[in-house]
């Protein structure tokens, strides 16, 4: 039997009773990384007074998890009680995990997913945006033209957009949706469930002048309001795809709604 356990994002009390019991019982463990797992499982076992009996651990992560599950044996699974567990939150979500799924799926391997921890859902929650529908992008290409114009899409949507962002780049991404639309109303939640957890909500103008003075150490999670004056829904890289038009054209169409350079998906598309 196959788990995939969230595990807290910040405080350790967020971890469920069920998580708990699986992760003592579970004989074998794969994980982003082995030392944080296994640093969790202390921790946890301090204090929960949980009593964790030896496993066997395996690293499995975004660089290795197709060649690591391709020379798997899927028997493993269907004999022994393991785990797929991320270093902090949901596996699957901005977490390897995808192709471990996948490969229960083919080869008829019972699996569970477990309910827990995400950032995603805590910050929709506390936005004060988010009334039904939203878009998760993830995290945003890291610089250049790509990002800037994966942000103007983000302001583009129909649907308040959540993103994931690092310390070293929430004061230029603020900053640049700032530039775009200093009206837009933001919000911005940084170290979540931590002792140090932060909120930050107002329209960019507001929020960017209140980031320059703040600690900006920590994982932060964004929303951005929908655009207001964006009612149609644009087109999908699927309906994109099925046009019948020549792949460079396809490529540079899907490009501007993703933010991808044109050559990259360009290559994908005539693989």
């Amino acid at each position: 039997m196959l788990y995939f356990v969230p595990t807290p994002i910040g405080n350790l009390g967020d971890i469920s009773h069920r998580a708990l019991e699986i992760l003592r019982d579970c004989e074998i463990i794969f994980a982003e990384d082995t030392r944080i797992s296994k640093k969790l499982l202390n921790l946890l076992s301090e204090k929960f007074d949980i009593n964790f009996t030896q496993k066997s651990f395996f690293s499995v992560h975004s660089h290795n998890e197709k060649e690591f599950i391709a020379s798997f044996d899927a028997q493993i699974l269907h004999e022994k009680i393991c785990v797929f567990m991320s270093d902090a939150g949901m596996p699957c979500i901005s977490d390897p995990g995808i192709n471990f799924v996948k490969f229960a799926l083919i080869n008829s391997v019972p699996y569970e997913i477990l309910p827990g921890a995400n950032a995603i859902l805590l910050a929709v929650a506390a936005s004060g945006i988010v009334e039904k529908e939203f878009i998760f992008l993830g995290f945003l290409p890291n610089s250049g033209k790509e990002r800037e114009i994966a942000i103007q899409n983000a302001l583009n949507l129909p649907y308040p957009a959540v993103i994931y962002e690092s310390p070293k780049r929430i004061l230029e991404f603020v900053e640049k949706i700032a530039k775009f639309d200093e009206n837009r109303e933001i919000f911005l939640i940084k170290e979540a469930t931590k002792k140090f957890e932060m909120k930050f909500f107002g329209t960019a103008a507001v929020v960017l002048n209140s980031l320059k003075t703040a600690n900006l150490n920590g994982e932060w999670a964004a929303v951005i309001q929908k655009n207001a004056n964006q009612t149609q829904e644009r087109i999908t890289e699927a309906e994109i795809i099925a046009l019948d038009i020549p792949p460079k054209a396809k490529a540079k169409l899907i490009a501007k709604i993703t933010g991808i350079s044109p050559k990259k998906i360009y290559e994908k598309l005539t693989k």
